[in-house]
């Protein structure tokens, strides 16, 4: 069974990423983001979101397992900013209901989504230039860079929260995440 831990960055939304994960029927926990990855056994993190890059702890760490890694929100901003990237202050602030375009029919994580896609998401800090070895994956009216995608690393991001009921096709997304996991594992 494949096992995707949860890297708690303090989001009031992380018990939620834990839950969607093991009603996929995977085997998932929660560890707080101070614990080393040398401590945890997975195929796969997830980044979670979070109030504050300054509370993110040892999280940059789990970028360099070699295993796939899910950013979510601020987790996605995390990647960025690893890997060279610049995160600023969104135009458009709190949460809200946005529509995500799809660009990539091919990304392992969100090309099989629907080509506009309901999510819900905050945009008080987003991802305003991708890293080197990334690619836009998604983008809306409210955000440039709504997801991202260095498939030959399998790092990824999203902007959105895909553990929210709001989220439209949230499920897929971390069923296409444990896909990447099992294809990782496998090689």
């Amino acid at each position: 069974m494949t096992r995707i831990v949860v890297v708690d960055n303090h989001g009031q939304f992380t018990h939620l990423e834990g839950r969607a994960l093991r009603d996929l029927g995977i085997d998932s926990d929660i560890v707080d983001n101070e614990t080393p990855p040398s401590e945890v056994e997975a195929d796969g993190f997830v980044l979670s979101g979070g109030p504050d890059m300054d509370r993110a702890g040892r999280s940059a760490e789990y970028l360099e397992t070699g295993k796939p890694v899910l950013g979510i929100c601020l987790g996605m901003q995390l990647i960025a900013e690893e890997f060279g990237g610049t995160v600023g202050s969104g135009e458009y602030g709190g949460y809200a209901d946005v529509t995500v375009r799809i660009e990539d029919p091919d990304d392992p994580l969100v090309g099989s989504l629907a080509p506009e896609t309901r999510v819900w998401a905050s945009h008080a800090d987003e991802v305003k230039e991708l890293p080197e070895g990334f690619v836009r994956t998604g983008t809306s009216d409210v955000c440039g860079i709504e997801s991202m995608s260095d498939t030959d690393r399998n790092l990824y991001g999203v902007q959105w929260h895909p553990e929210v009921a709001h989220t439209e096709e949230g499920e897929a997304v971390f069923e296409n995440f444990r896909d990447v996991c099992e294809q990782a594992s496998d090689e």
